[in-house]
């Protein structure tokens, strides 16, 4: 008996502790965040606003990605006639060129656009407007070819402002937030499935960046 109660007592403790990581590490409890402000960094501030809605186009993207990303998403990759999904499901990817149409741009047809006037850049055995736009390897060379790169790392923090993309190995993409740690480190926007979408994780999961950029 008493040896039973000693398991009991070490599989609790192990549970209990197992799932304390786990909220840890989805960020299943609500965190401080900290503004660009408190930490005396001031924001970009696009000098374009496309769509005349009277926000400039990197906080538009960001509105644009915080709006989508709190729609109720669920995570699954599919293709789609015509490209856009036509059901409640959606990846990484979504995120971006819903951002975009926010701001009142169609990276769809951009990416097309450039897609059909440097293919090889590309490296596709065949264009496919009906996916293209929602492959990180192809955001990731648009994003290249035509915004502004900047640093990897994400402990210059006075580099990483809102509404900035960025990409991680192996593939995946998503929206730099507002929102800060007490680091001053960005969190992210961004849809992988995890259960909080807009989150303190870069540096907690170790995610390895690819690409920073800046639409200007």
């Amino acid at each position: 008996m008493k040896s039973f109660k000693l398991l009991f007592i070490v599989i609790l403790c192990v549970s209990v502790i197992y799932l304390y990581h786990a909220v840890v590490y989805w960020n299943l409890i609500p965190a401080h965040s900290y503004s660009s402000e408190d930490f005396q960094i001031i924001e970009y501030i696009s000098p374009f606003d496309i769509d005349h809605d009277g926000v400039d186009d990197a906080h538009d993207i960001l509105f644009g990605a915080r709006k989508y990303v709190n729609s109720g998403l669920k995570y699954k990759s599919a293709y789609y006639d015509g490209g856009y999904p036509s059901d409640e499901y959606s990846v990484c990817t979504d995120v971006i060129w819903n951002a975009f149409q926010n701001a009142g741009y169609s990276l769809k047809d951009l990416i097309d656009e450039d897609i059909a006037h440097f293919p090889n850049l590309y490296s596709l055995d065949e264009p496919d407007p009906n996916i293209d736009f929602r492959r990180v390897k192809n955001l990731k060379v648009f994003f290249d070819h035509h915004a502004e790169s900047l640093t990897l790392n994400i402990n210059e923090i006075d580099q990483w402002m809102p509404g900035d993309i960025v990409t991680f190995s192996p593939s995946h993409i998503g929206i730099i937030s507002d929102k800060r740690n007490s680091d001053g480190i960005p969190f992210l926007i961004h849809h992988g499935g995890q259960p909080i979408k807009e989150e303190d994780c870069i540096v907690k999961r170790n995610m390895v960046i690819t690409g920073h950029y800046r639409w200007k």
